[in-house]
């Protein structure tokens, strides 16, 4: 776009970004919220009560069937250990909740390549069992117990009555017999709408932010910010500075990834584009929520300890791949000029449109939008299992 003003460009930027990956955004909610809609959040307490290998793998599976808005994932970890669930399990559910999530795994496999793809879906349970092990070593009685007393007052943050709906349908036959039914359909027409409600923000700003970098920000800054004139120290750098820069871009969830994909062809090491997406959870406004939730010694624990284990998990995966010969060679992330042609990716994006059309029509008509003012709204005590305290 020769001759275009600085701004417009940047908007194309985005744009482009926005329509290279429609069809996958509409893919990942859809199949999410088919899980959502059969896997009830009224037994995932039971199924967390300490801190063991195989209770951490269940919370990366009930975690990665959830939603991947960051607030929703830290709402809903905060109920889960108000109702007893151990606090390193929650936590382990929450950090699958953002990172292991079939949208966030198609969206990188598009705009970054399928390597990034595999190494999050690696990375991201090494990530909790790095966590998990710091957390025996360091995480004392004493300061779970003072972050339950604050857990218990029911301080709001963001995306509470998102987190404690719970609109499943587990009864009713086969799972597919439920997914086929009326209250399936609607269930699953819920949860769709209402996640892309909770993450449309982040992923607006992360497409604006990473079409203004690619747009303003020449090549040349970027490789000597992640010191590609130095490639083994660049390999550790990488993992460091990934997260500061996500701590201070304020994009959470899958906006993050139109992002990385700009730091990526801007000399990012492997480790670092991965420890960055990692860092969703340890953004300044997340990080305000964890100290409304918990107080502020645990939140500078969780800040702490998710940024070790995210930058050790990331350099790890790093030497991994690069042993494994899967680390890219070229630098090619979709960063593209606003253009709409006839060709795939509009075809993918017409056929999931009409796709999404139906699940659009049928929130609408049962009460969705009712749903959806109180998606930020604390939920009242009740028998159904969304208990709170006012603040």
């Amino acid at each position: 776009m020769a001759g275009a003003s600085p701004i417009l460009h940047a908007l194309s930027m985005a744009f482009a970004m926005f329509w290279e990956i429609l069809w996958a955004l509409i893919l990942g909610f859809g199949l999410s919220a088919i899980v959502q809609a059969v896997v009830g959040k009224q037994q995932m307490t039971k199924l967390l009560p300490d801190d063991s290998l195989k209770t951490l793998a269940i919370a990366c599976g009930l975690g990665a069937a959830s939603s991947s808005c960051s607030y929703a994932a830290a709402a809903l970890a905060r109920s889960l250990f108000r109702k007893g669930a151990n606090f390193t399990a929650a936590i382990a559910f929450m950090v699958a909740s953002t990172n292991l999530v079939a949208e966030l795994g198609i969206i990188m496999a598009i705009l970054l390549g399928w390597q990034f793809t595999l190494a999050e879906f690696v990375g991201g349970p090494l990530m909790v069992v790095i966590l998990a092990l710091i957390s025996r070593l360091f995480l004392e009685r004493r300061l779970v117990h003072e972050a339950r007393q604050q857990a218990e007052r029911g301080i709001a943050g963001k995306m509470e009555g998102h987190a404690a709906m719970d609109m499943s349908v587990t009864e009713g036959g086969s799972i597919w017999q439920r997914i086929g039914s009326a209250k399936g359909f609607t269930a699953i027409s819920h949860y769709f709408v209402m996640d892309w409600a909770a993450v449309w923000k982040d992923i607006a700003g992360g497409l604006l932010i990473a079409g203004a970098l690619a747009a303003w920000v020449p090549a040349a800054w970027w490789n000597r910010f992640f010191l590609t004139n130095h490639p083994q120290l660049a390999k550790l750098w990488g993992p460091i500075v990934g997260p500061i820069v996500a701590i201070f871009s304020f994009v959470c969830s899958v906006g993050n990834v139109p992002l990385a994909a700009v730091l990526w062809n801007g000399g990012s090491s492997f480790g670092g584009v991965i420890a960055f997406i990692y860092a969703d959870l340890i953004v300044i406004p997340i990080l305000n929520i964890y100290r409304k939730y918990y107080g502020a010694k645990m939140a500078a624990f969780l800040l702490a300890t998710m940024f070790v284990s995210m930058s050790a998990a990331a350099l790890v995966i790093e030497f991994v791949f690069q042993a494994l010969n899967l680390i890219p060679h070229e630098r090619h992330a979709k960063i593209v000029e606003a253009s709409i042609s006839m060709n795939y990716t509009t075809v993918l994006n017409i056929v999931f449109l009409a796709i999404a059309a139906p699940l659009l029509w049928r929130f609408f008509t049962t009460g969705g939008l009712k749903m959806l003012r109180m998606m930020d709204e604390m939920p009242d005590q009740s028998p159904h299992g969304a208990a709170a305290h006012a603040r």
